[in-house]
């Protein structure tokens, strides 16, 4: 199958379903260039669980602050 991101024709692709859309990838990579949410303060793809306030999603409570959100905590154990 073909890669949606990429275009190579691999015979390892693989196909991922979010939220009713269907893409097809010859790497991770690709999945994430297409599919990751990006960080509504520094724009970097969200690569793991980021943190949510106000329907926006950050890659961390720092970002989060930056963007005038408080009381976020990244998830950590302590």
């Amino acid at each position: 199958m073909r890669c949606d991101v990429c275009g190579n024709d691999y015979d390892k692709s693989f196909q991922i379903t979010q939220g009713g859309r269907t893409m097809t990838f010859d790497s991770v990579e690709c999945a994430i260039h297409a599919m990751a949410p990006v960080c509504a303060h520094c724009q970097c793809r969200i690569v793991g669980h980021g943190v949510e306030a106000d329907g926006r999603i950050f890659c961390c409570a720092h970002c989060a602050s930056h963007a005038g959100v408080t009381g976020l905590r990244d998830r950590v154990h302590a």
